[in-house]
């Protein structure tokens, strides 16, 4: 007798189920599903720091120090019926458009520089070597010096605070191409800015991206710091002059309104601009989990 003639040992004998007898998948249950939310979460989350400022500000009982979420909110409020709030945030954003548009024209000028030559290499390395530690807000007085007492200054530092984090990034991105890519583009007889634009520039997205947000919160917070001088120098200004001078007349909750205006801008930007222009391009061609 074989080994195969030998017969199975009765207690190693499974009776296994059909298949479709076993349901492939089960619905989650809708507190899952809505758990599931991206944008639940983060409200859940700011609802908690809402609820955590509201009962420390209770127990301190002092406005002046730290008024009550509830007075922050009233106050935001009204500054938003009167338009006050609105025209500040307009100020703001139409400068930090200026500038901002002008460094990432720059950091692309300088990147594609520095992966076309050798020399333009060297440039960008030695030049964010030098600047790139340089805090914005440091170059606020020399700017004051040069280009006065307008929006011209505060643009000046706005474009140094774009420049070097997104040059930095767009590079080192543009380093990491697979050499494939850059072969198949050269095949094709593409040199210089249409490589740069139609190769590098696809490839090294997630990095470009990255730089862009980084470099835009960086303005954004270089410029309420900006405008904090600024306003302060000039009497106008857009949000950072409404921090200073409701802090100057010690209406503690529109300070901290003012503040809200900016935290709730910087998420707007974050939420809808930068996640939709990720969602559309790196998440949907594979290159972004």
């Amino acid at each position: 007798m074989t080994t195969l003639d030998t017969p199975i040992r009765p207690e190693y004998e499974l009776a296994l189920e059909p298949f479709t007898a076993v349901p492939l998948s089960r619905p989650l249950p809708w507190h899952r599903r809505l758990w599931q939310q991206g944008w639940l979460r983060k409200t859940v989350i700011l609802l908690a720091l809402a609820v955590i400022w509201e009962v420390v500000a209770r127990i301190q009982d002092n406005d002046l120090l730290l008024p009550t979420f509830l007075a922050t909110a009233r106050a935001f409020a009204e500054g938003v019926a009167s338009g006050e709030l609105p025209g500040k945030a307009a100020v703001s954003l139409s400068i930090l458009l200026q500038g901002y548009l002008a460094g990432i024209a720059l950091a692309f000028a300088l990147t594609t520089l520095a992966v076309s030559t050798r020399i333009g290499r060297d440039v960008l390395d030695t030049l964010t070597a030098m600047f790139n530690p340089l805090p914005a807000i440091a170059l606020l007085p020399l700017a004051l010096l040069w280009f006065g007492l307008g929006s011209k200054s505060l643009i000046f530092v706005l474009i140094h605070s774009v420049l070097w984090p997104l040059a930095l990034n767009a590079y080192a991105g543009f380093r990491g191409v697979p050499e494939t890519l850059r072969m198949a583009g050269r095949n094709y007889g593409l040199r210089g800015l249409r490589f740069v634009v139609l190769i590098l520039v696809p490839a090294a997205l997630p990095a470009i991206l990255s730089g862009l947000k980084i470099g835009w919160a960086f303005a954004w917070r270089t410029l309420i710091a900006a405008e904090l001088v600024f306003g302060a120098s000039s009497g106008k200004g857009g949000l950072g002059w409404y921090i200073f001078q409701n802090r100057n007349e010690l209406y503690t909750d529109r300070v901290f309104a003012g503040l809200a205006t900016v935290i709730l801008i910087g998420l707007a930007v974050e939420g809808l601009v930068f996640s939709t222009l990720e969602r559309l391009t790196v998440r949907r061609w594979g290159m972004q989990h």
